[in-house]
Formats: structure tokens, sequence, C-alpha cells
């Protein structure tokens, strides 16, 4: 990295929302071990009050192996007073106005002292509640960006999206804002005050019928996808980030705004050490069930890129893009961050690596013995729904009706089958839109 990106963050006084998540904490690291003479970092999670969020901070950031690095550097007695020094926890929901703070002191000292917001608090499931989702990915982005004009000198919000809510492009996407309202069928305009209250609206018909709290959690997923899917987006989640990036664009105003959009985000590549990576995500599920022998088929096109970017150059791109558009008055800048033009992975390869892994080094199973994974790839939807029926749906309705006289026997085969075939049909349904994806980031 350039001297003059990590020279910039000195003096400087740093939000970052969503602290906890993967990419925040690899972020918080490198500015902390790149820069020490960081005037302050403000870090905002969800808790109840201020001594919940720095043990919440101690537990799920500063413990973490990621700064061991920067723990050996500096000594545990120096990291630990670097952060006490440093370091101001947040207790805060970006879906709230203020960002949900309660405490009037701390409020009025972020607004006198912040110059730099970074916002990485996101939800990721693809099909999460459509009312949590508005709330953090849409509504969140415009809490932050409402507080950052309420700052006496912020100089850049740096926004976090996902280079997938361009939907299924095909060649090069180019890298530009959206349009309040801009669907990507084309179809209509997308109100995101008319969602809010159909949410709401929604939200009191299922009380009104006496919904269970389970019942409501799945009507709610249901209709975050169908109202994704009516715009032309595949999922929740990068239906609500693009509608967060719209509200961003149309009220920024004056405010300096750099929107990052990565692509896949995977293990760090180098920095602070290769390899580290926290939770399952994304294609990390996939991969889980592959080696478990949970997958038994799957779609994807074997000739189809499959962007992936290390975290630590996810974190990077950050530094430098807040360096170079600080002060910037009224710009809307868009970064996408991906791998797919200047070093292009196959699924092709992906597979191949991953099933030489899993026989060289296979998890075991229940019985102790080995798994070996055996999984049936097929490039199009006609074939998969040719074999999911031949495979499984033909056998299972068999099944059916043989377990009706031979319960015991047949009882647990089913179960075994049935929930196979869930496996699959989830797995395809979430990541469709990635694995056949066409696009290609600049």
């Amino acid at each position: 990295m350039e001297p003059s990106c990590v020279q910039f963050l000195e003096n400087k006084t740093v939000l970052v929302t969503g602290a906890s998540g993967f990419l925040a904490k690899v972020f918080v690291e490198r500015v902390l071990r790149l820069q020490p003479n960081l005037k302050r970092l403000y870090l905002l999670v969800r808790a109840s009050d201020n001594k919940a969020a720095k043990q919440r901070l101690h537990n799920e950031v500063f413990e973490k192996d990621l700064f061991r690095v920067l723990r050996k550097n500096v000594g545990d007695e120096r990291l630990n007073a670097l952060i006490s020094e440093k370091v101001v926890p947040v207790p805060g929901d970006i879906s709230l106005n203020n960002m949900g703070l309660s405490d009037s002191n701390l409020l009025q000292d972020m607004m006198q002292e912040i110059d730099i917001i970074v916002n990485s608090a996101a939800t990721t499931r693809f099909d999460e509640r459509y009312d949590v989702a508005l709330g953090i990915n849409t509504l969140g982005p415009l809490n932050i960006l409402n507080f950052a004009k309420k700052c006496v000198k912020p100089q850049l919000l740096l926004h976090v999206s996902t280079a997938y809510v361009c939907g299924k492009r095909s060649g090069l996407i180019l890298e530009k804002p959206f349009a309040m309202g801009e669907t990507l069928n084309g179809k209509n305009k997308v109100d995101i005050d008319a969602e809010m209250r159909l949410v709401d609206q929604k939200l009191k018909q299922l009380k009104k019928l006496g919904y269970s709290e389970e019942e409501t959690k799945q009507a709610m997923k249901d209709l975050g996808l169908q109202r994704a899917k009516l715009y032309g987006w595949p999922n929740t989640y990068v239906f609500t980030k693009a509608m967060g990036e719209m509200l961003l664009g149309y009220c920024r105003e004056s405010m300096p705004i750099v929107i990052i959009r990565p692509t896949i985000i995977t293990s760090t590549f180098s920095d602070p050490f290769p390899g580290w990576v926290e939770g399952i995500k994304t294609i990390d599920s996939v991969i889980v069930s592959l080696g478990k022998g949970l997958l038994k088929c799957f779609l994807v096109d074997h000739m189809a890129v499959c962007d992936l970017i290390p975290v630590d150059m996810v974190a990077n791109a950050m530094i430098v893009t807040a360096a170079e558009h600080s002060r910037e008055s009224g710009s809307h800048t868009i970064y996408h961050v991906g791998s797919s033009y200047r070093n292009p992975v196959m699924y092709k390869q992906i597979y191949e690596i991953l099933n030489r892994f899993f026989m060289e080094s296979p998890l075991l199973g229940r019985n102790g013995l080995p798994i070996v994974p055996n999984v049936t790839i097929l490039s199009t939807m006609a074939s998969f729904r040719v074999y999911t029926s031949l495979r499984y749906k033909l056998p299972l309705q068999i099944l059916r009706l043989l377990r009706l006289i031979f319960p015991s026997q047949l009882g647990e085969k089913y179960e075994v089958l049935n929930r196979r075939l869930n496996i699959a049909m989830r797995m395809v349904k979430l990541y469709k839109p990635y694995v056949i994806f066409k696009g290609m980031d600049l």
C-alpha cells in the first residue's frame, strides 16, 4: 500500500459500523497495525450498553487469532493500551435513527470528532426476513448518512455493498450508481416508501391472523424473495442492498460518498497472514455440504467464473479509496472489487481442487469412516429438474406409499432421501444467481 494512504489515516477519527463482522475486523486490524497514530476508532456493534459493547468487541474482535501479528509486534501490554486509548465501543443499531445511540454525550462527541464513516453493517442472508433486511440494508445506510450530515467535519462516507446488486448481467459490468427507483428488469419503479408500508401492513395482517413467531418469520422471508424477484433481483439480500445504494445516492446532497461493491469475499491472501477466515459464508456452505457428503447434486456452469476476492484486498481497497476521495464535496463514486477480469477462476477448477482436497483429507462420518464426496454436477436448470425428479422425487413418491405398509423399515430411508432433496433444492435456489453468473467486474 502507498505510504500516502497510510499517512492519510494519521490523526483521523473513524467510525466503523458492523464492527464485529468479518470484513470490519480485518479493516480494523489493518488500520491499527498500519497507523497507530490514528486519533480514535469508534466501533459500533449491537449491544445493550457500553459495557456489553466493550465485552463483545473484546470477545469477537480483539481476542481473535487475526490480531496475533499485531500482538506479537507490539506485545500484549502495548496492544491493550492502544485499544484502550484509541478504541471507543459504541452500542447501537443502524436500523434506528441516530444509529440507536441513547448516550447523548457519546453522540455529541462523535459528531464533533468523526472524519471518516465506514458502514460495513449488513445482514447477508440471501433469504433474510424482509422487515429485518429493509431495516439494516436499506434504511441503515440512510440513517448513517443522516448522522454523517450532523457531523462537524465529515470527509467521507464509505459504504460497503455487494457486486451482486447488478443482477444477472453479462459481460463487463460498469461501476455506476443506481437511480432512485431503478429496477433490473425495467418493470415499473421500486418505491421504497411503499415497500416499507407493505411490510407494516403484512406484519399487522399476520398478527391479526394469529401467526406464530416461526410462521411470521417464514412469511416475511417469502415476502422478501417475492418482492426481490418482482423487480429482477435474485434474493432479498441484494435487493435491499441495492435500495440502500439508491437512498445514499438520492439523499447525499454534498456528502462525499464512496460505495465499494466486493464480490465473494474469502480468507486473507497474505495480510496479516494467509488463510484467516471466520464462520461459514456464501460459497463456504456449499463446500461444507460437499465435504460432509450432504450434497449429492448441484447446479453450476463449469465454465462460469467464480469471482472470489480475499478479504485483506477488500480492506486495502477501503483504505485507498477513503484516502483518494475524502473531501470531494458531492462526489458519488462506485468501485467494484473483484477478480473475474484480471484473474478469473472457473467453477470447474474450484470443483477439481475441492474434490482432490476431500479425497486426500476426508471428513469423518458418524461411524468414524471417511466421507467420500460423490456429487453430480448439472449445468442447466432443465437437467437439474430431470435429475431431481428421477433421483429423488419419483423414489420419494414410491417410498411414501410403501412407508404406509412398512413404516419401521422405510421411515428412516424416506427421511434421509427427503432431507437430501431439500438440501439440494435450497442450495440451488439460493446460489443459482451466482453459479451461472456471466458478468465480470472491472
